[in-house]
């Protein structure tokens, strides 16, 4: 089974938010990078980070780690060309990182109104692997396009605090912490020659079949395989058997419902976000097919 692009185009004009549809326009080539940063520009404040609702379920304006990730997703989406806001956004995740180099999960928020209770609820005084470990994985997917970012200090140091988390992590990670850790160190292993060790180390929380439960996440909600491994020939596919890989991109593919979209198995948490969710989710699903060949 391959996927209906037309019913996913129709799906995205019909439901999704506007910088999606401009990410997946560009993912067709109907589109320029212009058009992209012109849609992300919007969900910028004045200190170079990122916020409102770009994290589709944290919808304060404050800057926040979790729209630094969505913000680099961007940022990587348009290589080989560059933007001097990643850097900038990196100048804003070093003001606001902690002592150690980490990120915490999430900043205070004024008014927590469609915030999911976990972003809302957050310490901002602790660093967590989670937070740092998404923002920076991401960051060095786009540094080896883009000079400026990794040159970065922020990266250095938010790198070193990943990589010494990891070497620490206890014996039962959260699924979502892990994924993003292998993530990390997938992206990690292309300049630091500790990460490929560091990540055959996770290999030990890997089931057969390759399916992370989410503890206090939604019934039956689990981290699938291509969350933590979506591109072919990178270490982190090394971590799964390729026979499931090969049944999770036909899933993926069979996934698509009958508007055009693709459902996200979590709970949202405004109306807004949940289909926010479904646009974001639709462009990556495209992505990752078309690189693994399905499309």
């Amino acid at each position: 089974m391959t996927a209906d692009l037309s019913a996913a185009a129709s799906f995205m004009a019909t439901h999704a938010r506007l910088l999606d549809r401009r990410r997946f326009a560009l993912l067709l080539g109907a589109a320029d990078t212009d058009a992209v940063l012109a849609a992300v520009d919007g969900y910028r404040n004045p200190d170079g980070g990122y916020g409102w609702g770009l994290e589709p379920d944290l919808r304060a304006p404050e800057s926040q780690p979790a729209g630094a990730l969505h913000a680099f997703e961007v940022f990587e989406d348009i290589a080989p060309v560059t933007t001097p806001h990643a850097v900038r956004l990196c100048d804003w995740l070093e003001s606001v990182s902690l002592p150690d180099g980490g990120l915490p999960f999430a900043l205070p928020v004024a008014d927590p109104s469609g915030c999911a209770p976990f972003w809302a609820q957050a310490d901002p005084k602790t660093s967590t692997l989670q937070s740092t470990a998404f923002a920076a994985g991401v960051a060095l997917r786009v540094a080896a396009h883009d000079p400026a970012v990794a040159a970065h200090p922020w990266l250095d140091r938010a790198t070193r605090y990943c990589l010494a988390a990891v070497e620490a992590i206890g014996d039962r990670p959260h699924a979502i912490e892990l994924s993003f850790a292998i993530r990390f160190l997938d992206a990690a292993s292309d300049t630091r020659a500790e990460a490929g060790g560091l990540l055959d180390s996770l290999r030990r929380f890997i089931p057969d079949d390759g399916l992370l439960p989410v503890a206090g996440g939604a019934a039956d909600e689990v981290i699938r395989p291509l969350d933590a491994a979506p591109d072919p020939g990178r270490p982190a596919r090394g971590l799964y058997d390729p026979a499931v890989i090969d049944a999770e991109l036909t899933r993926l593919a069979a996934g698509q419902q009958d508007d055009g979209g693709w459902r996200v198995d979590f709970a949202s948490y405004s109306p807004s976000a949940s289909l926010e969710w479904r646009g974001y989710r639709t462009v990556g699903a495209v992505s990752l097919l078309r690189r693994n060949a399905r499309l």
